[in-house]
């Protein structure tokens, strides 16, 4: 894919008039061939966007990267580095619409979800029934890139803007038309989509996560909001699950922003669950959508993936989808990686879960979600990454040793945090739970208890393939760990 040199006024724009005489200077017939926040990948040529993080504020290294050859650099105030300084009041900002301007192209039907849980499943779910309705479709988030011609792995919910614009570039190259897209707060807050032209979006729930990053809840869901109040043109579609707590304010800041608000869920005005049926591989749903019903079975566990099925439908059906169509591919759908998946069972017939769980309110749904089926127990394998909320931990104790009739807590990815501290905070508050640090080692013990008509869930990682302790990412994977252990079982 080849990019064409672009003058820094049009990258810049009209939106930010403070660099507006800057740009009808000389300065705006600058040629750009790249833009870049890290001054280490600058090369001649390029726009480096100089932001400020947690650690360090990146206006230290303008004059790197005007020595490597940029040709002019973003700011969030002026600084004299021998090259023009587009100082804003939203470096973030501008640095995202200018990515978009720069690589241009984007599959012309996007779509984004945000909410703590669900954002994956929802994502994946609407590129199943975009193609099942036969568009060329696309999903990006926590669990990479997947797209007819490549499904790669990755980390970021939300890439950062450069990224996430070349992205999409590239998948409109291919032939792409639909994209959905996850929207974590922290992308949100940091404008990481701000330059991504979007058709619809959509809200799954609230709950707690990121109290590292956000000071309250309160702040936490107005990042959520800014997809609409900030980034939603006015009369664009927004679909809201109508059932959580947090349901109504997302009903009424969309409403406030000028959207078209369609809700689905059992509170529903879009799309209305009336009943619903859970089986040990299946759901069955009845949906009314106006005067028509659907009776559908939703091959996935949980109340959850209900409702991450309808947003889905809801976000599918505002974008093109007859709604028949879209309830059909609701029985076709595969269930993202790690998302309550059932990875084996025994001999007899228990099932070994995987679940990306790793805060409260998540763990809580997917140990509910597998309780109707179970008949014997439900056994829990869980623990809490470093470095991020610490009260959580033992929030998600109590979850569990409420909710579960085993627990045991292992380690997760402890970071640069001793690994025995984490554990007791949890184990702080979940009296009977048993502690085995090493979770491979707590994976084959939980497998080793499981009896006919019992329910594993291994907890936290869900589809990640590395163990991070300290700076090192060691090779580990729940599915892997859990697959092992169910055949030593067999032997």
């Amino acid at each position: 894919m080849k990019i064409q040199p672009m003058k820094l006024r049009d990258l810049a724009g009209r939106d930010f008039p403070e660099i507006a005489e800057l740009m009808a200077g000389p300065a705006g017939e600058l040629d750009v061939k790249g833009i870049s926040s890290d001054s280490r990948k600058v090369v001649p040529g390029m726009l480096f966007a100089a932001l400020a993080g947690s650690k360090a504020d990146g206006s230290a290294y303008i004059g790197d990267a005007a020595a490597r050859g940029a040709v002019a650099a973003i700011a969030g105030h002026p600084a004299d580095a021998g090259i023009p300084v587009l100082a804003v009041s939203s470096p973030r900002r501008l640095l995202a619409l200018a990515a978009a301007r720069f690589y241009g192209a984007q599959p012309e039907t996007m779509v984004a979800v945000t909410g703590t849980a669900g954002k994956t499943s929802v994502a994946s779910f609407t590129r199943q029934i975009w193609a099942y309705a036969g568009f060329a479709a696309a999903q990006i988030g926590t669990t990479g890139v997947v797209s007819p011609t490549r499904n790669d792995y990755g980390s970021l919910t939300t890439p950062d803007p450069v990224e996430l614009q070349k992205l999409l570039a590239e998948l409109a190259a291919e032939g792409v038309t639909h994209a959905a897209m996850e929207a974590s707060s922290h992308g949100l807050d940091q404008s990481r989509l701000d330059g991504v032209r979007l058709s619809a979006a959509a809200f799954t729930n609230l709950g707690r996560d990121h109290m590292d990053y956000h000071p309250t809840v309160e702040s936490y869901m107005a990042a959520k909001m800014r997809l609409f109040d900030t980034l939603m043109p006015k009369g664009s579609l927004a679909v809201i699950f109508a059932d959580d707590p947090w349901s109504e304010e997302a009903i009424r800041v969309a409403t406030a922003s000028g959207l078209d608000v369609r809700t689905v869920g059992r509170k529903g005005n879009y799309l209305c669950l009336k009943r619903v049926e859970h089986f040990r591989h299946k759901q069955t749903a009845e949906v009314h959508f106006g005067d028509e019903i659907f009776e559908v079975d939703i091959p996935l566990a949980g109340d959850f993936q209900v409702a991450n099925a309808l947003v889905s439908a809801g976000l599918a059906m505002s974008t093109g989808v007859a709604a028949p169509v879209a309830i059909t591919a609701l029985e076709k759908l595969v269930g993202a990686s790690g998302r309550l998946e059932l990875v084996g069972h025994t001999r007899d017939g228990a099932l070994a879960y995987v679940d990306y769980a790793h805060k409260p309110d998540a763990l809580e749904n997917v140990l509910t979600s597998v309780r109707p089926f179970t008949t014997g127990r439900v056994i829990v394998v869980f623990g809490c990454g470093g470095d991020r909320d610490k009260g959580k931990r033992p929030i998600m104790g109590e979850v569990a040793t409420r909710l579960a009739d085993v627990v045991i807590v292992t380690d997760d990815n402890p970071r640069s945090e001793v690994p025995e501290v984490i554990r007791s905070e949890i184990m702080a508050a979940a009296p009977g739970a048993i502690e085995i640090g090493d979770r491979s080692q707590a994976i084959r013990e939980a497998v080793r208890m499981l009896n006919s008509g019992d329910t594993l869930i291994v907890a936290g990682k869900g589809h990640e393939e590395g163990q991070t302790i300290g700076a090192t990412i060691l090779p580990f994977s729940d599915h892997v760990e859990v697959r092992k252990a169910l055949e030593e079982l067999k032997s």
